[in-house]
């Protein structure tokens, strides 16, 4: 799967971004047909710790699934955004094949 990735407003290291490609490519365990991704790395300046957010576009035929999460780290951020990426496309699974 094509993975885009940009970092606002700081420069990702190519450890992120190889761990970001991994978890990704296991999406295409539970469906095939995804197109690309495009992830977003945010950091908000606040004064809790959980200010890191990825936020992931996943394409998809017909449609295009967005995932949000915000953590005290991007990888963690990043398992959060898997798992529901994952959740959503056995969803969208289901419903194309009527059951």
């Amino acid at each position: 799967m094509k993975v885009n990735t940009q970092s606002l407003k700081f420069k990702a290291d190519q450890k992120l971004l190889d761990f970001i490609q991994a978890r990704l490519d296991k999406l295409d365990q539970f469906y095939d047909h995804v197109i690309s991704a495009d992830v977003i790395l945010k950091v908000e300046n606040a004064t809790d710790r959980e200010n890191k957010i990825v936020e992931v576009r996943l394409n998809v035929p017909g449609n295009d699934l967005v995932v949000t999460k915000e953590a005290k780290s991007f990888e963690q951020a990043t398992d959060l955004v898997a798992e529901a990426l994952r959740r959503k496309l056995r969803k969208h699974k289901e419903k194309i094949r009527g059951i």
